[in-house]
């Protein structure tokens, strides 16, 4: 039977109290802009210069450092949007509903990139700007479904209430998920099939992979930056009778 450490146990533990969160997030940021800018700068310039062109495509397929890694991370932030109500629902844990919330608008962003830049591949290869394809509707529905998410949210005063109707709405959207990531091998589509998932290999060129790889782990990292950001401005308008959050008001404005 696996066994989680004690230590791991106590630093999510610790994790969950507010003013613990707002000072470990502090320390971390700046570790992780780093991190995040040693991802995009190579990953840009092996999608923009070091991969060839495609024999097809030519040059126009390099959009596709931006839709693919966007593509996969509206699937991911919802998934984990709709954990951390979960969480929130079952446990009653501030902390987690503050992360599915700061997530909505991160994974609507990347949801409507996703689609414009969809949107701007598909013209010149399906000669037009949209089809009501299987996979491109499922998408935009994950948009409405965001969308639907910051504005019941932003509609209740009650944020604790606002936050367990999100949580609901949120895990009954959680369904869209797999039909947007089977939607290419249950329907016959104009969306191309996978080739970076496939079980026995990408069909894509190493040189091509490795920059998408970096992207996509560039994107996560900006994915917890912005996340983090906007968790702490609501963490702060949550907590703001707080006494750790009057104290942390003087020591900023003394300094």
């Amino acid at each position: 039977m696996f066994l989680v450490p004690d230590s791991v146990i106590r630093f999510f533990h610790r994790m969950t109290s507010p003013p613990h969160f707002y000072a470990f997030t502090e320390r971390l940021m700046p570790w992780l802009v780093v991190i995040f800018l040693l991802l995009l700068l190579p990953g840009l310039y092996g999608g923009l210069y070091f991969a060839p062109p495609d024999y097809q495509q030519g040059d126009s397929y390099r959009i596709i450092y931006i839709h693919v890694p966007s593509a996969w991370m509206s699937l991911f932030i919802y998934v984990v949007m709709a954990i951390a109500g979960a969480i929130g629902l079952i446990w009653r844990i501030k902390l987690a509903e503050i992360v599915m919330i700061s997530s909505a608008s991160v994974g609507a962003s990347f949801t409507f990139i996703a689609l414009v830049t969809g949107s701007l591949w598909g013209k010149p290869m399906w000669g037009t700007w949209w089809v009501w394809d299987a996979r491109l509707t499922s998408e935009l529905i994950l948009l409405f479904l965001y969308l639907g998410v910051i504005g019941l949210y932003g509609a209740m005063d009650d944020k604790r209430m606002a936050s367990k109707a999100v949580a609901i709405l949120a895990l009954v959207g959680v369904v869209n998920i797999p039909i947007i990531h089977y939607s290419v091998e249950w329907w016959n589509t104009l969306h191309q099939g996978p080739t970076v998932t496939k079980m026995d290999k990408p069909s894509i060129h190493v040189s091509m992979l490795i920059p998408l790889l970096l992207m996509a782990l560039a994107f996560n990292v900006y994915y917890v930056i912005a996340m983090i950001l906007r968790a702490r401005v609501e963490l702060l308008q949550r907590e703001r009778n707080s006494q750790w959050v009057k104290t942390k008001a003087v020591e900023e404005g003394g300094a």
